[in-house]
């Protein structure tokens, strides 16, 4: 039985129906794998997963990884708890890019949702390097960037300063620095797309200045409104996305309301420029210069 898939842009997002994602085959799910390459964001009602149920699905995308320096929810493998009590994921960013190998997949879903506000938006990063003008997709080929955890992507508004800094001083409490291409090559599909997001720190061999200037123009490409897509979420809803070719977004208009929402990510390869360059691992050393998928197998240390 194929899936009933309804896109809700034209370029970004498709709501599933009529399916439990605990209960897919293995032919429908080789049919979302490649929706997800398709649409890029992906949208279920009603799934109300347990950890154990989200963790077994995501697994079948690939290796489950953990963040590399937040703890995962107690009894859990990899889930990751976006508790708007102590952090607001409120910035455009791809998934944990200040790592070498950055997850391919996120799987996230509803657990307290707001009465209003606190939705996800989506943007497709690769659709945005089409758009460039020539001029621009030629420098945007040919620039590195460094991404860093090393700042609070997250920082709310609403939180007391004790529990904003007591979060920072965990996202940071081992510093990593990446260096990615601006423009990297879809492994899967060959489409190539822009890497950009508030991990960011600076464009390699520019400075400051230049470096705020393009990276605001770039940015802008993406996030524009014609390539974005807005979820509004209800308890036990779960979404999927391709975060090497996306952004997102939680955006924070939900008042002093609770939002929780669970993620878990599956392990990413290291990109690769439209020159065939591999993404460099700066810090820490020596162990990020191994992808973080294969440290468990040399029987090195994760952060934490």
């Amino acid at each position: 039985m194929s899936l009933n898939i309804q896109p809700v842009t034209a370029r970004i997002g498709a709501v599933v129906e009529g399916v439990r994602l605990t209960d897919l085959s293995d032919a429908q799910f080789a049919e979302l794998q490649q929706a997800v390459l398709k649409y890029k964001a992906l949208f279920f009602r009603d799934q109300h997963l347990s950890d154990a149920e989200q963790e077994a699905f995501t697994q079948r995308f690939g290796e489950l990884v953990v963040h590399p320096t937040i703890p995962t929810v107690e009894h859990t493998q990899g889930i990751f708890d976006v508790d708007s009590e102590r952090s607001r994921a409120n910035s455009w960013h791809s998934d944990i890019t200040f790592v070498v190998d950055y997850p391919k997949i996120s799987v996230l879903r509803g657990e307290v949702i707001p009465a209003f506000g606190g939705d996800t938006v989506f943007a497709n990063a690769a659709t945005a390097y089409q758009d460039l003008p020539e001029p621009l997709r030629n420098l945007a080929d040919s620039l590195w960037a460094l991404h860093t955890n090393d700042y609070d992507y997250a920082a709310p508004k609403q939180i007391e300063a004790v529990a904003t800094n007591r979060f920072r001083n965990e996202f940071t409490s081992t510093v990593y620095e990446t260096e990615h291409p601006l423009v990297r090559v879809h492994p899967e599909t060959g489409e190539k797309a822009l890497v950009l997001g508030h991990f960011v720190q600076r464009l390699v061999g520019l400075s400051s200045h230049d470096s705020q200037q393009l990276l605001r123009i770039f940015q802008q490409h993406v996030v524009s409104l014609e390539n974005t897509v807005r979820w509004r979420w209800r308890q036990g809803d779960v979404a999927i996305w391709d975060n090497r070719a996306t952004q997102h977004v939680a955006v924070d208009d939900y008042g002093d309301a609770r939002r929780i929402v669970r993620r878990t990510t599956v392990a990413g390869e290291i990109p690769v420029s439209v020159n065939g360059e591999s993404s460099r691992a700066l810090k820490p050393s020596p162990e990020s210069r191994i992808p973080h998928s294969e440290q468990a197998k040399l029987g090195l240390k994760k952060a934490s």
